[in-house]
C-alpha cells in the first residue's frame, strides 16, 4: 500500500515543475494554506480547520492531476478496423470540472469533441480521458479547446478535428451569468472541415 507521500513522490517525478523554478515541498504548501486560512480572517489552528492545509493540499493534487499525464499516450492505442468508415465520430456533453487560470475559480462544463478518422479510431472513452487531462490543469477555455484538437489532431491524424467550445460559468463572481458558447477549433485535411 503506497503512502501519500510515495504518492506525492510519483507526482513530482511526473511533472518537474517549469526549468528554473522549484517545486515547492509538501510542508510548504500547507503553510500557504495557513497563511490563507488566517489572511481570511479565521484561525488556522482551531480543532474544524486544523487538518484544513493537509486536506487542501491532497485536494489541489487532484484538482490539478492533469499535468502528470501524457494525453498523446492516451490516445496511442487505436483501432485501423474502420472498413472505410469517414463519418464524424462525435462525443457530447463530456462533463469536466477544471479551474480558471485568473482566478483559480472552478469551471464545471461540458465538452464535445470530435474527429472525422482516417483509417484509426480510438475509443471513446480516450476522448473523454484526453478531456479530463486538460481539464485537471489551470486553463481559459480558448486554450483547452485548442489543446484538446491540437492533441487529438497530432495523435490520430485524423481528416479533420472539430472541437466546438463548451460552456465556462464563472463561479467567482456569482452576479456574472455566462452561457454556453460555441467556439469552434477546426484542423482540416485535404479540405474535410472548414470554418
Amino acid at each position: 500500500m503506497s503512502t501519500q507521500s510515495d504518492r506525492l513522490a510519483r507526482w513530482d517525478l511526473h511533472c518537474p515543475p517549469p526549468e528554473g523554478l522549484e517545486r515547492p515541498s509538501r510542508s510548504e504548501v500547507e503553510a500557504a494554506f495557513r497563511t490563507i486560512i488566517r489572511w481570511t480572517g479565521d484561525d488556522s489552528n482551531r480543532d474544524g480547520l486544523a487538518e484544513t492545509p493537509s486536506r487542501m493540499a491532497r485536494a489541489y493534487e487532484e484538482y490539478f492531476k492533469g499535468y502528470a499525464e501524457d494525453p498523446e499516450a492516451i490516445l496511442s492505442k487505436t483501432f485501423e478496423e474502420t472498413e472505410g468508415y469517414d463519418e464524424m465520430i462525435v462525443l457530447r456533453g463530456i462533463r469536466f470540472e477544471s479551474h480558471c487560470e485568473h482566478h483559480m475559480a472552478p469551471i464545471i462544463g461540458r465538452a464535445w469533441v470530435g474527429y472525422v478518422p482516417d483509417g484509426r479510431v480510438v475509443g471513446v472513452s480516450e476522448l473523454a480521458r484526453v478531456v479530463e487531462v486538460f481539464a485537471k490543469r489551470l486553463q481559459i477555455q480558448e486554450r483547452m479547446t485548442a489543446e484538446m484538437a491540437n492533441t487529438i489532431n497530432a495523435a490520430l491524424k485524423p481528416k479533420g478535428v472539430g472541437h466546438p467550445d463548451h460552456g465556462c460559468p464563472s463561479l467567482y463572481d456569482s452576479t456574472r451569468r455566462s452561457k454556453a458558447g460555441y467556439r469552434p477549433c477546426h484542423h482540416a485535411h485535404d479540405g474535410v472541415l472548414s470554418r
